[in-house]
């Protein structure tokens, strides 16, 4: 007999491993995309996932694909994520000057307990389903998914391009949203507009009488943050005789915020061109001092964080502080570990030395930073403690109260200004943790500001009057030049409420920080993260 002979069934040379644990990677991602956390970019995932299903015969260049792909699904990852490109971090040395403190503040808040527990049940949820189901088919299947998705959403535009003679593409284009290309344009002509707007200062006549401008310049105070702590209607902003219930900041940095300020007189620039030569025009300072102002700047803090007062005072040709506070007691240590003193003590000292020189007209630029993110209140033991925003908020519109009736008891005429910076940002979303503004939201940048006008005729009504059309710094510089050049009040008589505020400049809500823009487009906030980036729709903050 002959043997039985067992056929050997030849193994193929190539077999095609699977993620394996690469997909608990992609299915978290995946996750968190769905959930908002992520903005996923679906080619190069899918091509990282190309790289590690070739198949690899040698086990040394298995494990060097390893090594390497680590790194790079950490960077992809981070890319994915709505965090500010890394180098943003190497742009912003002043970092390092933050207290420890604040920098464990700052670490806890980007923990989401609740986000870690569903972690944990995906990844129990994975080990146990692995056992028995081949998930490298689903995890490429939903990533094919996407990418089909996306490439449906990209033609659309173009067969909308294609037809617009036809009515119902006329209707597909005006609700669907906007594409890159569109939002740049639009971006573009927005700057291309602001470019030639300019408010001109009329010299007054002779017989009008003087008064001081006072520009109180809050930083960390937007109406978001006055809605989560309840001081949305605050003494300070009902004895306002104006308020602007849409005044975009266009910025959520602090010297960028304080230069557009500076420089109301021009429309809105770029980012990147605040740093440069300013015409003379657009410095408010400046057309105050040609028209017999006196130019005084004050802070309730040293400036010396990255170089603050030394960045206004040359972006908006301001002098030195006009009195040293230094000597105040503390009220607030920063989170860069520096002196805040109180505002009303500040104030204070600031309006005995106005009262002892003899300008007929100043103008006072006055910057406060109590409700700076990350400051802390002074303990009995000379220790410090977190300081919530509430009390300081309080305790800000108390002290700003309390001087304004000190300046209604001194019998001069005075326009005080309050225009916050940004805002705190107390509230988190998908893109940013609580306290972070890389990304100028409009929970960021729409900011409460407000004009009392004191011994200059205040309003009619006991309540503010409001101006609702959306509005940016040209409309304050407008007000400015229009109280200047007003004609002198008879006795007992008002100011014309109407001629100040009719048709003042408005201004479509754009915000730019560097590299990151948000705009306003048909009722809809956008971003765009990176410079020459896609737009994509902001996403609303968790509720």
């Amino acid at each position: 007999m002959s043997r039985l002979e067992i056929p050997v069934i030849a193994q193929p040379a190539w077999s095609w491993p699977g993620l394996g644990l690469w997909n608990l990677y992609f299915l978290i991602k995946l996750l968190l995309f769905w959930g908002g956390y992520l903005n996923l970019q679906i080619l190069p995932n899918l091509v990282f996932a190309a790289v590690l299903l070739v198949p690899l015969r040698n086990r040394h260049a298995s494990l060097l694909r390893w090594l390497i792909a680590v790194p790079l699904g950490v960077a992809l990852f981070y890319q994915d994520s709505w965090l500010p490109p890394f180098s943003r971090l190497l742009d912003q040395p002043g970092v390092l000057n933050f207290t420890g403190e604040y920098l464990l503040e700052l670490a806890g808040r980007f923990i989401d307990w609740n986000l870690c527990g569903l972690l944990l049940i995906v990844v129990v949820a994975y080990l146990f389903v692995s056992q028995w189901l081949r998930l490298t088919t689903l995890t490429l299947g939903w990533l094919a998914l996407l990418g089909s998705a996306n490439l449906l959403a990209l033609q659309a535009p173009a067969q909308q391009a294609a037809n617009p003679g036809t009515a119902s593409a006329s209707a597909v284009v005006s609700n669907a949203e906007p594409d890159s290309a569109t939002l740049d344009d639009y971006l573009q002509k927005f700057y291309d507009t602001e470019a030639g707007r300019r408010v001109e200062f009329k010299p007054s006549t002779s017989a009008a009488q003087p008064f001081d401008l006072l520009l109180i310049n809050i930083c960390s105070m937007a109406w978001d943050d006055l809605d989560a702590v309840g001081l949305r209607d605050n003494p300070l902003l009902q004895q306002m005789d104006v308020v602007f219930d849409n005044f975009n900041s266009a910025t959520a940095y602090s010297g960028p915020a304080a230069i557009r300020l500076l420089r109301a007189s021009c429309g809105q620039q770029p980012h990147n061109k605040l740093y440069g030569v300013a015409p003379e025009q657009c410095l408010l300072m400046d057309d105050l001092r040609k028209l017999g102002f006196a130019s005084e700047v004050m802070l309730n803090h040293t400036g010396q964080f990255e170089g603050f007062l030394d960045e206004v005072r040359s972006q908006g040709a301001l002098p030195n502080p006009a009195v040293n506070a230094s000597n105040l007691s503390r009220a607030l240590v920063g989170f860069d570990g520096s002196p805040i003193w109180r505002d009303r003590e500040v104030l204070d000292k600031w309006w005995q030395h106005r009262e002892n020189n003899q300008d007929s007209r100043v103008a006072l630029f006055y910057n406060t930073t109590t409700l700076h993110d990350g400051n802390r209140a002074l303990t009995a033991d000379g220790g410090t403690k977190s300081a919530e925003y509430k009390p300081r908020a309080q305790a800000l519109i108390d002290d700003l109260t309390a001087f304004i009736k000190e300046l209604e008891r001194s019998g001069r005429r005075v326009a005080v200004v309050i225009v916050p910076e940004h805002g705190a940002a107390l509230h988190g979303d998908r893109m940013q943790i609580s306290g972070m503004r890389e990304i100028p939201s409009p929970s960021i940048t729409h900011v409460p500001v407000g004009i009392k006008l004191i011994g200059m005729g205040s309003a009619a009504n006991s309540a503010p009057l409001h101006v609702s059309a959306p509005s940016s710094y040209l409309a304050l510089s407008e007000i400015i030049a229009r109280l200047y050049a007003a004609a002198p009040q008879a006795e007992g008589q008002g100011l014309d409420w109407q001629a100040l505020l009719s048709d003042l400049p408005q201004t479509p809500a754009v915000s730019e920080n560097s590299g990151t823009v948000v705009l306003d487009y048909a009722g809809k906030p956008y971003v765009r993260i990176k410079e020459k980036g896609a737009w994509l729709p902001y996403p609303q903050r968790f509720k």
